[in-house]
């Protein structure tokens, strides 16, 4: 008869320590060593650590993304305001043609002069008249211009004007210039402040929205310049970026994934591949420099040339995706189909090619936001210089609103900070939106397995 073992010890609570089948013994602080607790109270000490400094790492870094935010929206709110001046302009018939009144000869400057310098009590003398001129942009006639050509009836009669006040007048009304400091301290002169309160006190002056920031284009005065042309290069630009670089990434993805065989032409291929989506954005300008416009001729500054640019950066973004996409799909997706009798062709494109393409989309979508935040290599395609007309083909010369900030951040006059911040508010709104519509797509078509 053979002896039955003896019971282990019990627990705190009165229960056996070990399970029926063998299992080790339960380590409470009871059965624990000195050095076992100070070894396990190192570790708990060492994960709380750990959890407090992931915290930390990601408050701080939301902290630094709300002081990047609030301090552009807080220099560019004040660019979605701007001084406007009213007054009333008689259109001189002598001066201004009913048959012609676009005729750029028109002196409507005088106009426009003429008319502003009534708005006084008593009459300005000469010295005055030129004080007086700078409180409304030097641009004021091509508001009244406008009204003109749009309504030629207006012709002998008399309108209200309503144009931009001068960058100095603006920036003071907004409280960025104290008036408070000396003249010698300060851009604006008493006589101008004796003015520009007698405008005040006539109802003449005040804020409004500022409708030129979203309509103009480029202007070297900050008051009438705008970002309607650059928006318009931009949208051209990715147009052409679009139309090259997504449908030949993602035909090469589609034949290096499924039909290229493995070799070391493909080997050599893919590793390139690779190695250019890491090459510095300002080398394929060099590239595009090279040519677009020495080999081939295109014009410089043309919205052709810079989408055929960024199309080159962004073609291994888009094919790196779109691989990445084609991988992620079963592979018993295509064992079904070849299975069923589909042919190599048939199986891609009927049952592949769906299911990946969430991922596709998505890596086609942040390529082009990529490349709408890039500047280097269009400076080097000539996209840097000074554009005030709107591009009407792909051919003209245009900007990018990358290079419009570009160009207004070097600008000396405080006016144009306020357009720099506001035009990063609208290129950030551009790109949450791209990337918003990336999310949404793959949300829209992906299948969980």
């Amino acid at each position: 008869m053979t002896e039955r073992p003896p019971a282990l010890p019990a627990g705190p609570a009165g229960t056996q320590t070990a399970g029926a089948q063998g299992k080790s013994p339960a380590l409470t602080s009871r059965h624990m060593s000195d050095a076992s607790r100070a070894r396990l109270k190192k570790r708990y000490a060492a994960e709380a650590r750990f959890r407090f400094y992931g915290v930390a790492a990601i408050t701080l870094a939301l902290a630094m993304l709300v002081l990047l935010i609030g301090s552009i929206a807080w220099r560019g709110a004040g660019a979605l305001v701007e001084t406007w001046v009213s007054f009333d302009v008689y259109v001189d018939p002598a001066v201004v043609s009913a048959d012609d009144p676009a005729n750029p000869q028109t002196n409507y400057r005088k106009l426009v002069y003429e008319g502003f310098y009534q708005q006084f009590t008593p009459a300005l003398s000469r010295s005055d008249q030129r004080v007086a001129g700078s409180l409304i942009s030097s641009g004021a006639d091509r508001f009244l211009r406008n009204m003109v050509v749009s309504d030629p009836a207006l012709i002998g009669t008399t309108v209200r004007l309503r144009t931009p006040a001068g960058d100095d007048i603006d920036q003071m009304r907004k409280g960025r210039i104290d008036r408070s400091l000396p003249q010698a301290e300060r851009k604006i002169t008493d006589r101008q402040l004796a003015l520009y309160d007698q405008l005040v006190a006539d109802g003449d002056i005040g804020l409004g929205f500022n409708s030129v920031l979203f309509t103009s284009t480029d202007s070297n005065e900050p008051e009438l310049a705008g970002i309607f042309g650059a928006l318009i290069g931009s949208l051209m630009t990715l147009g052409v970026c679009l139309v090259c670089a997504v449908p030949v990434g993602v035909a090469a993805a589609i034949y290096l994934e499924e039909f290229a065989p493995k070799n070391r032409i493909t080997d050599f291929i893919e590793v390139n591949i690779n190695n250019l989506a890491a090459v510095p954005s300002i080398v394929f300008g060099l590239l595009g420099l090279t040519v677009f416009l020495q080999f081939f001729g295109l014009p410089r500054s043309a919205p052709l040339v810079g989408g055929l640019v960024l199309a080159l950066m962004t073609l291994p973004t888009v094919i790196i995706a779109s691989r990445a996409a084609i991988k992620s799909v079963p592979p018993s997706i295509r064992d079904a189909a070849l299975g069923l009798g589909a042919s190599r062709l048939q199986a891609v494109f009927h049952h592949v090619l769906p299911l990946a393409m969430p991922g596709m989309l998505t890596g086609s979508i942040i390529g082009m936001a990529h490349a709408l935040g890039e500047t280097a290599p269009l400076l080097m395609v000539g996209m840097v210089a000074f554009i005030t007309s709107v591009p009407s083909s792909l051919t003209d010369a245009a900007t990018i609103l990358p290079v419009q900030i570009y160009l207004w951040a070097d600008r000396p006059e405080r006016m144009f900070i306020e357009r720099t911040s506001a035009a990063i508010m609208v290129l950030l709104l551009f790109l949450v939106v791209m990337n918003s519509a990336a999310i949404l797509l793959r949300k829209k078509f992906e299948r969980r397995w």
